[in-house]
């Protein structure tokens, strides 16, 4: 076709394609409310296009990060209140623990290199740690968290009403008012980069045995 014809063939595709979604005073009410519901959900955002948006209550716009990803269905068997519980909360421990390997690179605490041997870090300072005992010393506060997130969370699972990964910690107030929207989303985002920073550092530091720091200004 020639270009003018071309260009017109599609702006007809268009505006046929749109009069397709266009409201219609003859449908009735139920119908309306089913269209708009469907218009919603094409709005929402798909990570993967040629799968779609899962069809699971976890993917309908209510929580925030949703991005609609989800390939393998996992939504559809397992609770999505305990999936986003499960994601709060590993990305939280995330956080820490990219915080902490980048730490080790820039600080050196007290006390340090009198228990472990200098420059010991990320996975070595583990296994040096568990020898030495003082990892121990953490087994407890862990495990105390622990048994208090477990029972929290069997509480949502029965209908308590809490929201995933909600324990009442805010003392700086930032997930209150206006702003409670944005700040969940930020965690979110945030936890999941960690996620996926953390798992980064790791495998450089078993490759080339430094940290991630050590590893950017190391020629």
């Amino acid at each position: 076709l020639p270009p003018a014809m071309f260009r017109l063939s599609l702006c007809a595709a268009i505006v046929a394609s749109a009069s397709a979604f266009a409201p219609s005073s003859v449908l009735p009410t139920a119908t309306r409310r089913a269209g708009a519901v469907s218009a919603m959900k094409m709005q929402m955002p798909v990570a993967i296009p040629p799968l779609g948006r899962p069809e699971t209550d976890m993917f309908d716009g209510s929580v925030p990060g949703d991005a609609g990803f989800d390939p393998l269905v996992i939504s559809g068997w397992l609770d999505s209140r305990w999936l986003r519980e499960a994601e709060v909360k590993h990305g939280r421990v995330a956080m820490l623990a990219a915080a902490g390997c980048i730490a080790q690179d820039l600080f050196t605490f007290p006390g340090v290199t009198q228990v472990f041997s200098p420059g010991t870090k990320m996975s070595a300072l583990h296994d040096a740690a568990v020898k030495a005992g003082s990892m121990q010393q953490m087994l407890w506060p862990i495990a105390i968290l622990e048994t208090i997130s477990i029972a929290a969370t069997i509480q949502m699972l029965q209908g308590s009403g809490r929201a995933p990964g909600d324990f009442g910690f805010d003392p700086l107030g930032l997930g209150k008012g206006a702003k409670a929207e944005r700040m969940a989303l930020c965690e979110i985002k945030n936890g999941r980069l960690a996620m996926i920073g953390f798992s980064g550092m790791m495998h450089h530091y078993f490759i080339t045995g430094k940290g991630p720091i050590e590893l950017l200004t190391s020629r």
